[in-house]
């Protein structure tokens, strides 16, 4: 059975999601020491930025640690269709480099603006490497996953 691109793309981006998660577990094992988020993605920031766009009141670690979850997931799904969007225009390995570059734009720019980080050029060098490292995993598991389910 042959899927649409779109439903293909968004199951891809459900499948980077889950490879991304995976990463953060694979270096929180590597890293066993660090007890703190490993990036911004990791952390309550997320959930933060949801709350504070749906004007929620005073939300709880558990709870923003849940919207950031929802939000992951929401977006991380969804964003495959811009995958598949730019796979059916440009192709690959075009499409991925393309892809790859807007979720960091994103990611640089969007915690300093809606989360009230530092800028990413204050970020420590861990949190940058680990930031463009799960990144990585994730534009490489949507590529993957979009190419195989084609």
């Amino acid at each position: 059975m042959k899927l649409p691109w779109p439903i293909r793309s968004v199951v891809a981006g459900a499948a980077g999601t889950a490879t991304m998660t995976l990463a953060y577990a694979a270096e929180r094992r590597l890293r066993p020491k660090v007890h703190k988020p490993l990036d911004y993605d990791d952390s309550l920031v997320p959930g933060q930025i949801v709350a504070g766009i749906m004007h929620l009141p005073a939300a709880t670690d558990r709870e923003e640690n849940d919207l950031g979850l929802a939000l992951r997931w929401s977006y991380g799904s969804v964003f495959g269709i811009w995958h598949g969007l730019l796979r059916r225009r440009v192709g690959e390995p075009w499409a991925s480099a393309a892809f790859g570059a807007t979720l960091m734009t994103a990611t640089l720019t969007m915690f300093p603006l809606l989360g009230r980080t530092p800028p990413p050029w204050r970020w420590p060098p861990s949190v940058i490497a680990t930031a463009f490292g799960a990144h990585a995993a994730y534009v490489g598991a949507v590529a993957a996953v979009d190419d195989q389910v084609r």
